[in-house]
């Protein structure tokens, strides 16, 4: 496929008005995206919002009703995709495996399809995490076994674009976080990635930029802090002080916003204004030493999901 890095102006993938209809159905409804080389881009929404027809859409195996889909600079439709697909990897969200056969055959099975190098099976078997199970059957391996089985199917070939769909189903917390191990090598190596996931709290610090889809349209693209701005909810303030100092810290809060704070075990807990972050830690400075702990958290990923999509 053709070449592209970060250093250069045209983007990995581009859509351009991209539009699937089914009948009366908007799957994917005028979608503008592009996704930068060697970026992680995730995209999020709810069951149905139009990510799997979006997938299917950028990987070929969908005609757009309009639009224009690009990969590599290459239109998705024409001979002229095929010599790009082969630079591509897909790890769908139910992964179908051959139980007769072993984890290395698997891999040299698809490898023959592919057309990718067949030394390169064992090397992914052992990438990802399966070296002990390569010679044991399918039959036999958990659902975090098969799962991490076809995510080095997906790399089999050194894919330039790599589409994970839900890619964590079924891994336990440590292989969850050696798969995004394996997936900043691939970034350092300049491969695009574009993933999915239900478990937004996994996304929100593993990924350059999100795009949140609703109802076939795109929301929202951007960093996490773009995404913070753009939303504008309150973060929220907790402060562990004595209970005889409860007065005099809501007394001093309540003078930026009329929301009185919440008593908590430990003290209390307001939300605060993004705009008055600042003038509620000067309004609390007065009581110095009192406050025993104080903590800002910013929304999380799910809070501006539901900001955005509602």
């Amino acid at each position: 496929m053709a070449n592209t890095s970060p250093g250069t102006d045209r983007p990995a993938i581009a859509l351009r008005g991209a539009r699937k209809h089914y009948g009366e159905v908007r799957a994917v409804d005028g979608v503008d995206l592009e996704i930068h080389a060697g970026e992680i881009l995730g995209l999020i929404g709810h069951n149905g919002a139009g990510k799997s027809t979006l997938f299917k859409l950028m990987l070929g195996l969908e005609t757009p009703t309009a639009g224009d889909i690009l990969i590599g600079g290459t239109p998705v439709r024409g001979r002229a995709f095929r010599a790009v697909r082969r630079g591509i990897g897909y790890l769908p969200e139910s992964v179908v495996l051959y139980d007769n056969l072993d984890g290395l055959e698997t891999l040299r099975f698809f490898a023959k399809l592919k057309g990718a190098p067949r030394e390169q099976c064992a090397q992914l078997i052992e990438r990802v995490g399966l070296a002990h199970a390569g010679r044991r059957p399918v039959r036999e391996y958990s659902k975090g076994m098969r799962q991490r089985l076809g995510f080095a199917q997906a790399l089999l070939g050194s894919p330039r674009v790599l589409f994970l769909d839900e890619p964590t189903n079924g891994l336990d917390p440590e292989a969850i976080r050696d798969f995004y191990v394996v997936l900043r090598q691939l970034q350092a190596e300049g491969t695009t990635i574009v993933i999915t996931s239900h478990i937004l709290a996994e996304l929100q610090e593993r990924v350059d930029r999100l795009t949140i889809m609703a109802s076939g349209k795109l929301l929202a693209t951007g960093s996490v802090h773009d995404l913070r701005e753009r939303t504008n909810l309150p973060l929220v303030l907790e402060l562990d002080l004595d209970p005889a100092d409860f007065g005099a810290a809501t007394e001093a809060l309540q003078a930026l916003t009329a929301d009185a704070p919440q008593t908590t075990a430990t003290g209390l807990r307001w939300h605060c204004p993004r705009a008055n972050k600042m003038a509620a830690l000067a309004a609390l400075a007065p009581l110095g030493t009192r406050i025993r702990d104080l903590r800002l958290l910013e929304p999380s990923l799910e809070d501006m999901f539901f900001g955005l999509s509602n």
